[in-house]
């Protein structure tokens, strides 16, 4: 690997020592990448912030004992606990302390406090080519399918390392070669109804992620589509596979035309998706058929404005008589609080998490003796529920969670998937 100037003197210590350290580690993983460079970048959205372990606090504390300081814009992604509702998350007191301390540390590093899985919907929007160090799955996907964008997949400690480099390897989608997709996924044998409603993208990003792993796909047949929607897709695209990248033909802004996505070359693959497929991928998305239901979970990727004012439509004033999560950031719930909707919404029995996830942090209630049933609308839920919860899940769209969780017995419209 060729390190400039100012790199090797910044791995030598002249910027100081958490700087030495950061450049150290992310010159050490380009070259194992196989990166010939490293690129300057523009920004950082940080995974690293959410407590999995004390390593990762010791980590974060001796980057700050060192003077360590991001040199780019940087948004935090969520940690353990919530902030501003800190009731909400139970769990172990030690657990909870250092998950405080791991938060504080990213702050004293000079990291925005966003505590958000969806960056791009509080204001941090790289433009298109722009590289950046982005971690969180779901981000890194709509930031370089939906922005367009470039950033490589960045896991916990060196997505802070590149922050406070202000450099990423030269390497993976960051490259002008590897954004081009090499998988056609005609999707014109799918209903006009279907591809309206929004249940449609997380099962498509779920068969997506599970067909094609890490590769680059190019999706024809859709039309327009929502940002709500292309979020959905890539967020379960990227749980089921590891898809960073994906594009829509006449949406996306590297794809205006299939030729364009594809770079000029032909595709490796092309696949003809069909009605049977989605179904086998949607039921994929439920592990128990069940009659009733002990809680709803939404807001993976964090809930947008757009999609709670379908929550309050579909709602209507009713008050749900099942336990209601919906996840989201500070950003929209401020918004929520200065308009008196949030007030309307904890009226309805929903509880409003913010900073963190009800997923990644022990705050779903213990249900009766026997399986317990979360009901979500979301791909990425429903992919890590029973893993970290230790509830089974079933998979709905958002009219069928609002109708289920009014008497907590299933409701499922079965219409569309004819």
């Amino acid at each position: 690997m060729h390190l400039t100037e100012e790199e090797r003197a910044m791995a030598d210590g002249a910027a100081g020592e958490a700087a030495a350290m950061a450049m150290r580690i992310v010159a050490e993983t380009g070259r194992i990448m196989g990166a010939a460079r490293l690129v300057p970048i523009a920004s950082a959205h940080i995974d690293g912030c959410l407590y999995h372990g004390d390593s990762g606090v010791e980590f974060a504390e001796r980057l700050v004992a060192q003077g360590g300081k991001v040199a780019v814009p940087a948004t935090l992604n969520v940690g353990a606990l919530d902030l501003v509702h800190p009731e909400i998350v139970r769990g172990p007191a030690h657990d909870r302390a250092m998950a405080r301390r791991q938060m504080d540390a990213y702050l004293r590093l000079g990291c925005a406090p966003s505590w958000t899985c969806a960056p791009y919907q509080a204001g941090h929007r790289p433009t298109l080519g722009q590289h950046v160090a982005w971690g969180e799955s779901n981000a890194v996907a709509f930031l370089n399918s939906v922005l367009g964008a470039r950033s490589e997949r960045y896991g916990d400690l060196l997505d802070i390392s590149a922050a406070i480099a202000g450099r990423a390897p030269e390497t993976g989608l960051h490259l002008s070669a590897n954004r081009r997709a090499t998988v056609v996924i005609d999707t014109n044998a799918i209903s006009g109804a279907l591809k309206d409603r929004d249940v449609f993208y997380p099962v498509l990003g779920a068969w997506l992620g599970a067909k094609v792993g890490s590769a680059v796909a190019a999706i024809e047949g859709l039309g327009a589509v929502s940002e709500d929607r292309l979020k959905a897709l890539g967020a379960a695209a990227a749980s089921s596979g590891a898809v960073g990248l994906f594009h829509v033909v006449g949406v996306t802004p590297e794809a205006p035309t299939l030729d364009a996505a594809l770079g000029g070359a032909p595709p490796e693959m092309t696949i003809a998706l069909t009605p049977a497929m989605l179904r086998t991928a949607r039921d994929a998305l439920s592990t128990v058929g069940a009659d009733r239901i002990d809680a709803v979970a939404l807001g993976s990727p964090h809930f947008s404005l757009d999609e709670f004012a379908a929550l309050e439509r579909l709602a209507a004033g009713d008050r749900f008589q099942i336990p209601f999560f919906v996840c989201t950031g500070r950003h929209a719930l401020d918004v929520l609080e200065r308009a008196g909707r949030a007030e309307a919404l904890r009226a309805a029995g929903v509880t409003i998490v913010a900073d963190t996830c009800a997923v990644v942090a022990p705050i779903l209630p213990d249900a009766p003796a026997g399986t317990r049933v979360l009901m979500t609308n979301s791909g990425k839920f429903a992919h890590y529920t029973p893993a970290n919860t230790g509830y089974e899940v079933l998979y709905g769209s958002l009219e069928d969670c609002v109708a289920s969780a009014l008497t907590g017995a299933v409701a499922r419209d079965e219409t569309i998937w004819g």
